[in-house]
């Protein structure tokens, strides 16, 4: 029993010696790199100050410009004036274009980029309006298909009908009740405009089967009987 009481003492003594040699060790270890531990944590303290000084002085008052100078142009675009809406005026107001260009990290700089979407669809510039709403990227399960079904717009405009059917697609995955039905019978216009008859009728049926009192099932049966 004494033997076994030594041994049982004899392993805490050696523990708490290797201890003690691990502390110091990094006592040693600590006093020799206490420069270069003194450099690291004063590089960590000028990135975490830099972080908070550009957060106060440049991106939040960047961030304040951007809601400001979209407020200016939203005026423009309410009142379906285009072309101010999109390039500014020659006073105070920049425009979306230059909005969506110039602060395009921010979230009224990607907004920007759907509202000049929209004004260039609406002044003829079908490529330019895809451009831009490309750029628009938002989790509202309204605007974002319904960005998509204008970009699908602009694609068949300029004719590049794949990103169109892609475009289409996208909001169709949103299932909203108003736009996917829109998006579905444009994409069965588009399949029609490539010859792929098999391909419309499917889509049209989906109208009438998913979506059956959206405005667009009013009249599908005439597009199905068009296809068979």
């Amino acid at each position: 029993m004494a033997k076994k009481k030594q041994s049982k003492q004899t392993k805490q003594d050696e523990n708490l010696e290797n201890v003690q040699e691990a502390l110091s060790a990094s006592g040693q270890w600590i006093e020799k790199n206490q420069n270069v531990i003194e450099w690291c944590l004063l590089i960590v303290l000028l990135v975490v100050c830099g972080f908070i000084a550009l957060n106060t002085y440049v991106w939040k008052p960047k961030a304040a410009v951007a809601q400001d100078e979209t407020a200016k142009a939203v005026v423009y675009f309410s009142q379906s004036q285009w072309e101010q809406a999109l390039n500014g005026d020659d006073n105070e107001c920049l425009g979306f274009a230059e909005i969506a260009d110039k602060y395009n990290h921010y979230q009224a700089g990607k907004l920007a980029a759907l509202y000049a979407g929209i004004c260039n669809y609406k002044l003829g510039n079908y490529e330019d309006a895809a451009a831009y709403l490309k750029k628009f990227d938002a989790d509202d399960l309204n605007i974002d298909p319904a960005a998509h079904v204008l970009l699908g717009d602009a694609y068949v405009q300029i004719d590049e009908l794949d990103k169109a059917e892609k475009a289409y697609r996208h909001a169709i995955e949103s299932e909203n009740e108003l736009i996917a039905p829109l998006a579905l019978k444009k994409l069965g216009i588009v399949y029609l405009e490539q010859d792929k008859k098999k391909d419309a009728k499917r889509v049209f049926e989906s109208i009438r089967d998913d979506y059956s009192q959206s405005a667009e099932a009013q009249d599908i049966d005439k597009y199905i009987a068009n296809v068979e």
